[in-house]
């Protein structure tokens, strides 16, 4: 078997792990920060929707943005990390990838990764793993459903 990477990620974290057999310990690759993505959408913006008077009434219409500013920075992350992958893989660092991300970040990372990457990953679940130190990360790895110590 060739390296495994592991991806543990949500929305504005992301650590990286490796491991060279089913059997080996995590390594620690990599840790990824976007805190971009934990800020109110307020303070994303550089400023208000805009308001415009269409006659003499006291009432005004509101123009929201065409797309949610966090969403934004979600993207963006999810963009480096795919980017991240791409990289390890054209290197040959890994040969099958696990992904763990919280939902909706998973959709978001999932789209933003290219077709070489897509068809290394091995498994995708939806589960929030960054708050936890390295042996609870992998005590939950072997202890997800349907896996085996041979996967």
């Amino acid at each position: 078997m060739q390296a495994q990477w592991i991806v543990v990620a949500n929305a504005s974290l992301a650590r990286l792990f490796r491991r060279d057999s089913p059997t080996d310990p995590l390594v620690p690759l990599t840790t990824m920060a976007h805190p971009e993505s934990r800020l109110k959408g307020s303070e994303l913006a550089d400023d208000r929707p805009g308001h415009e008077a269409t006659d003499h009434s006291s009432g005004g219409n509101r123009y929201e943005p065409r797309s949610d500013v966090r969403r934004k920075e979600h993207q963006r992350f999810a963009r480096e990390i795919a980017e991240r992958l791409e990289t390890g893989l054209a290197a040959g660092e890994f040969s099958t990838l696990w992904l763990f991300a919280s939902s909706p970040f998973l959709g978001e990372l999932k789209a933003q990764l290219s077709d070489a990457v897509d068809k290394r990953l091995q498994l995708v679940l939806d589960s929030d793993l960054t708050s936890f130190g390295l042996a609870e990360i992998e005590q939950r790895l072997r202890d997800q459903p349907g896996l085996s110590s041979n996967s």
